[in-house]
Parts: C-alpha cells; structure tokens; sequence
C-alpha cells in the first residue's frame, strides 16, 4: 500500500511526496481510511509507529473545506506535556503547507496574550495541553461548542500525570456528535473506562503488542554500585559508537549534577526537565537535534514524543520506577526502521524494579557487572580534589588488604554473583564455604608476608560461572578491554 491509495487530497500529497514518504505505517495504513469515513478510532501503538500523522493528515484533509470562527475552533488535539504539543503543530505545519489551514497552539511557558490573539483570528485546529487549555475556557477565551473532532493523544501519559479530572472536563464542553480518536500506547483499566466512556462504536487499531519493546533495540542492564554509576557511563559512552542519545534520569536534582560531570569531562551534553521555562526547552531541544550536543539528559517529561528519528542510543542513569516508562524511554530509539542500542544502570536497590520492567516485557533483559577503575572523584584528573577522609584511611592500609590486580578482578568478572539477585546477597553455595579463603588470603601476585595467614592451604580457584550466572548477550566492548580509570 502506498499514500496515494488512502484518498487524501492532492495538496496533501504534495507535501508527502516532498517529505519524501511514500508508504504509510501500518497505524497510518489502518487509521486513516476509517477516519476520514468519520468513525471514532482508539489506537494502541508505540512510540516511533507513525501515530501522529495518523490523525494529523485526515485532520487536514476535513479542515480544507470549511471556515474557522473566531473563539470557536472546528477541531481540539489534546497533548499531555508542551513538547508533543509543539511537535504536533509542527506536523500541521508540514503536512498543511499547501492548504490555507489556520492553527493555535495553547501551553505553558508562552504568554496569554499572544494565545488570545490566534484563538480571536480563527483557529481550524486548537492543539493544548488541559491546564493551559482549561485556563482559556475559565476567562472566556475559548468556546469548544464548535468542535468537530477530538483527539486525545498519550492517554496512559494522563493518567500518569493526573490529567484525567482535566480531560473528563474538557470532554464535558464539546459536543455530544463529535468525532473522536483516542491514542494510548498502553490500556490499563482506568484507560479502558475512559475510551469506553468517549468513544461511540469505535474502530479499534492494534499494531503492536501492548507494551512490547521495539525488536530493533538492543537491551543491555548494566549492574554497578551506586558510586560507580558515572564513571559506568562514561565508559559506555567511550566504548559505544554514539550518534546521540538520550540520558534518562529519575530525579531533576540529578540531571543537573550528571549535566555539570558530563561537562567537567569534555562530553557535549545539554539537559530538559519540567522545571524549565518552554524558550529554554526548546533552545536544549534544538541543539540536540541540530548535533551542536550530543547527549541530552531528560526526566521522563521528555520520555514520550520527543520526535528525533536518529537517536542512536538510550541510557538509563536511573532505573525507572514505573515498569511502562522503561517501554517508552527506550522507545526513543530504534524508530522508523533503524536499529539502536539500550543501556540501563541498575544497582542492588533496584532489583524489584527490574523485576517490574521483565515481567512487563515478558522477556529478561541482557545483564552484565562493571566492575570500573580506581572509583575516585567524578572529577577529571587536573580538577580531582583531596581524597575524602575514608579513602585516605583505605589507602593507609597495607597492600595486602587493598583490592586485588586489575587480572584478577578481570578474571572474576562472570564468576560472582550480580548485585541484582533478590534485592539481598544471596547466601555462598556450600562448596564455595569449604574451598573459600580467609579474608587475608593472598592472590597470585600479593605481597610475600600476606602468606603467613594458611601456608599450607593455598586458595583453590574459583569454579566456573553457572549456566545461571553466565551472560549470554552481546558483551559490551567496554567490558572486554581495560577501563581507563581516569
């Protein structure tokens, strides 16, 4: 099947044909008919599927016949965050330059008056996150009784975000006869409700599994203790070759402080969270896609719709909390047919998480350790400041005790047990007891005096890691070569 198959308008296509699309996506494919024959749509559909252009280029193709009223727009496109609100008015923009199609766009972080000015002009379409939008309606700016279709996009991402109060409002001031579509990349029963209380007979459009992860990712969880989770990704980073990607963490706090190490060590990184203001957003946004950084570092306001189809890596700092997010963080990569690449640091703490996020995609995920270097300050060498008080007291102690080689550590990499296991060390095989060696024991190359501890019982090598405990994915380069500990 390609675009000219679907009966949009000739002005329509002319704007495909220059984007240089030819086949529509299978949501774009199965969407489109039925919403230009003005059936209600509830459309299950990951991230990277095509899913905007689903609603945007029927939408377009009404809105050409007709004429917008001042205060009254003829359709309403509902988006949970300022960023999907943005990039869906740039998909009007792009797909309607050839029609004499008239738009508003209501979010935060842009003044009312500018707002009120386009909604005055006439708007054919009224793209709005609900805060902002309900804002407009309470001082009378808006009318919503003239609305002829409804879009609500991100339906899970409401729900997460506590829109849902907002969302039952909105729906309450348009007309009964509205069409509706309805998007949501997972149905949890609160969701269901909502499509069941919205929708009028609706067609259902499934093209993937609900949350099901994209088969052109590559997964990979990375287990490491907590202190070492920066110097972990840095050598992911070294060892990767990185495009650009995008770093998740789960705190803003965080994302500042990752920002500002990233940037002691020569990385080209830029940050966006909630907290800023929607010029400063966008100006981060552009620098990302336009290559001048390569890494950006995001909570997850920035997990959904970011439309940037050549990410070529994800990375989690954090393991997310909620199971879905995971789905959608590394969503931003592997779109439109390409492959891309996951990372995800994971500590002891977060093994009920993991657990959450495998049960989730019903498939374990990749594991190895890291191990890392010397585990000094995150600053670079000439910026490094005095040891803290406990290193210098570790480095006080004889030799012996201190960590054993770099070849040895290498050589006991798949031999112990990950940090993950149940959230708790697991208690030591029985054979393991009988063979292990007192804490003082030497390795192969430890100083002469440490020998005194069992002469006669020198420690027998560990045994073979476990079918188990083996790591049976692609192991990561940085794994196979020594770690710069700088």
């Amino acid at each position: 099947m390609n675009f000219d198959s679907l009966g949009l308008a000739p002005e329509i296509m002319k704007a495909i044909n220059e984007v240089g699309y030819t086949e529509p996506t299978p949501i774009q494919a199965e969407a489109i008919p039925e919403v230009l024959k003005g059936r209600d749509v509830l459309g299950i559909a990951q991230t990277g599927t095509g899913k905007t252009a689903s609603f945007t280029l029927p939408m377009i193709h009404r809105l050409m016949k007709g004429r917008a009223k001042a205060r009254m727009p003829r359709t309403l496109i509902l988006e949970p965050t300022r960023e999907l609100a943005a990039q869906v008015a740039e998909n009007f923009d792009l797909y309607g330059k050839y029609t004499k199609l008239t738009k508003a766009l209501l979010i935060g972080g842009v003044s009312f008056k500018d707002q009120e000015s386009a909604i005055m002009r006439g708007a054919d379409v009224l793209i709005a996150t609900p805060g902002r939008l309900l804002d407009h309606v309470e001082r009378g700016g808006v009318l919503l009784r003239g609305v002829e279709v409804l879009v609500i996009d991100e339906a899970d991402r409401m729900l997460d975000m506590g829109f849902i109060p907002d969302i039952e409002k909105i729906v309450s001031l348009v007309p009964f006869t509205r069409q509706t579509l309805f998007f949501s990349a997972t149905m949890p029963p609160e969701i269901t409700r909502l499509s069941e209380q919205f929708l009028s007979a609706p067609k259902r459009v499934e093209v993937a599994r609900p949350s099901s992860t994209n088969a052109n990712v590559s997964q990979m969880l990375i287990e490491v203790a907590p202190a070492k989770k920066r110097e972990a990704l840095r050598s992911l980073f070294d060892a990767e070759v990185v495009t650009n990607g995008i770093i998740f963490c789960n705190r803003k706090k965080d994302i500042g402080d990752l920002l500002k190490s990233l940037h002691q060590h020569n990385y080209k990184a830029v940050s966006m969270h909630g907290d800023m203001d929607q010029h400063m957003r966008l100006r981060m946004l552009d620098q990302f896609k336009n290559g001048e950084a390569t890494y950006l570092i995001a909570s997850d306001v920035a997990a959904r719709g970011l439309d940037i189809p050549a990410v070529s890596h994800v990375f989690n700092f954090d393991v997310p909390t909620h199971a879905e997010d995971y789905v959608h963080r590394i969503g931003r990569t592997g779109r439109a047919g390409r492959s891309g690449a996951a990372f995800t640091l994971a500590t002891r703490n977060d093994a009920k998480y993991v657990e959450a996020i495998e049960k989730l995609i019903e498939q374990p995920i990749p594991r190895t350790a890291f191990e890392g270097g010397s585990g000094e300050a995150d600053a670079p060498a000439s910026k490094r400041s005095k040891p803290k008080r406990d290193t210098q007291k570790r480095n006080d102690k004889p030799k012996a005790e201190t960590a054993a080689p770099t070849d040895s550590a290498e050589a006991g990499k798949n031999q112990r047990r990950g940090l993950l296991g149940r959230g708790r060390k697991k208690p030591v095989e029985e054979n393991q007891k009988a063979d292990a060696a007192p804490k003082e024991a030497p390795q192969k190359s430890a100083p002469k005096e440490t020998a005194k501890a069992k002469p006669n019982k020198p420690p027998k090598a560990q045994p073979a890691a476990s079918k188990k405990d083996a790591f049976e994915g692609n192991m990561p380069a940085f794994l196979q070569t020594p770690i710069d500990k700088n």
